[in-house]
């Protein structure tokens, strides 16, 4: 039996593009043009603008108070409390330093204690690893992390927190005195350890467990181990207007978040503003700095500073920012006046450039 050929079905080109203009690519195009006129404006434009916002900047930044006690080598000569740490590991030293503050920070920003340490790389691939997120998180229980390496066990139980981070937590304690340049009455200066961590790690990364009673706090770790280097279990951790903080203790989240740099300050607290003498931040006067020396830095020749410092817009005194913008504007306005001489000596209009035909030099 024959069969006619314009009966055959005809095969479909499913590969085939449609008709719409985007896919022929019919749409129209723009494409800038770049002159003299419309680039050498930009260079001065960006010039004008960030000098202005340098200049604002290092203004700002200058206005921030900072004050920085090196107390590395606090203590008597030949006897610092950073020669005893060394001949006695895991004890504890206390001295004293004083100092004089002759202008009054009483612009009633709030005052910041931070602790400084040189030398101390934090960043360090291993050691920043060396961490559990989910134990941090109220899981003390479980089998701890392999990143926590040999922090993860005392023994047969395990550590809360564990890590070489938690490990190293610094434990220096500050007591600050103040006593007014006419020698009145010496006045305690309290700093608040709590209002110091930030936001996303109280709501997101730190959490005690689910059976945490600040009542009896230690049957929620009975069953695990503290940190080598620690003096006390993670259930005394107490900050100075709570009690019983534990894993939500806020020194430990500002240690936890490790450094980019190997020098580095971090925040110890903020002077409580509810006292008589300290509402609009530190009067000028003599202050007497008490020091409970426990973490050393001798070994990989580190040093330990107290800073009080108050902060702006854009943080603490840092002028770097301002510099950087003033270095970027004044090389935009330089490079925009030698394009300028150049295209004025050299250059060709627009028109010349467009009109080419035989007897064109070029």
């Amino acid at each position: 039996m024959s069969t006619n050929s314009d009966d055959k079905v005809k095969p479909v080109n499913l590969h085939k593009p449609s008709g719409t203009a985007i896919e022929q690519q019919r749409l129209p195009a723009w494409q800038p043009i770049l002159t003299a006129g419309t680039v050498l404006p930009m260079f001065f434009v960006v010039g004008i603008a960030f000098i202005p916002i340098g200049v604002g900047m290092l203004h700002i930044s200058s206005n921030v108070k900072e004050k920085v006690v090196d107390y590395t080598d606090c203590g008597f000569p030949g006897n610092t409390c950073a020669d005893q740490l060394k001949r006695y590991p895991g004890t504890s030293c206390t001295c004293t330093i004083n100092f004089k503050m002759d202008k009054d920070w009483t612009e009633g920003r709030s005052v910041y204690v931070y602790y400084k340490l040189t030398n101390y790389y934090q960043n360090h691939r291993r050691y920043v690893k060396s961490r559990d997120d989910v134990q941090l998180l109220g899981s003390v229980r479980k089998e701890p992390s392999e990143n926590c390496g040999q922090f993860s066990y005392n023994g047969k139980l395990p550590i809360v927190p564990c890590g070489a981070i938690a490990n190293s937590l610094f434990n220096d304690t500050y007591s600050l005195s103040y006593t007014p340049l006419n020698f009145g009455a010496r006045t305690e200066v309290k700093i608040r350890r709590d209002g110091i961590a930030w936001d996303s790690d109280i709501r997101m990364k730190f959490a005690n467990p689910q059976n945490y009673d600040p009542a009896y706090p230690e049957a929620a770790f009975r069953g695990t181990a503290k940190p080598f280097n620690w003096p006390q279990e993670i259930w005394r951790l107490t900050s100075a207007s709570r009690t019983n903080d534990a894993l939500r203790y806020e020194p430990l989240m500002v240690w936890m978040r490790t450094s980019a740099f190997p020098d580095f300050r971090k925040n110890y607290g903020i002077i409580d503003n509810t006292q008589t003498y300290f509402k609009n931040g530190l009067p000028a006067g003599n202050y007497e700095l008490q020091i409970k020396y426990s973490y050393p830095v001798k070994s990989f020749n580190g040093t330990k500073s107290f800073v009080l410092a108050t902060t702006s817009l854009f943080g603490g005194k840092n002028p770097f920012l301002g510099f950087a913008y003033i270095s970027v504007g004044g090389l935009f306005l330089v490079t925009g006046i030698v394009l300028v001489f150049i295209h004025l000596k050299f250059g060709k209009s627009v028109r010349e450039m467009v009109d080419v035909d035989e007897s064109t030099a070029y």
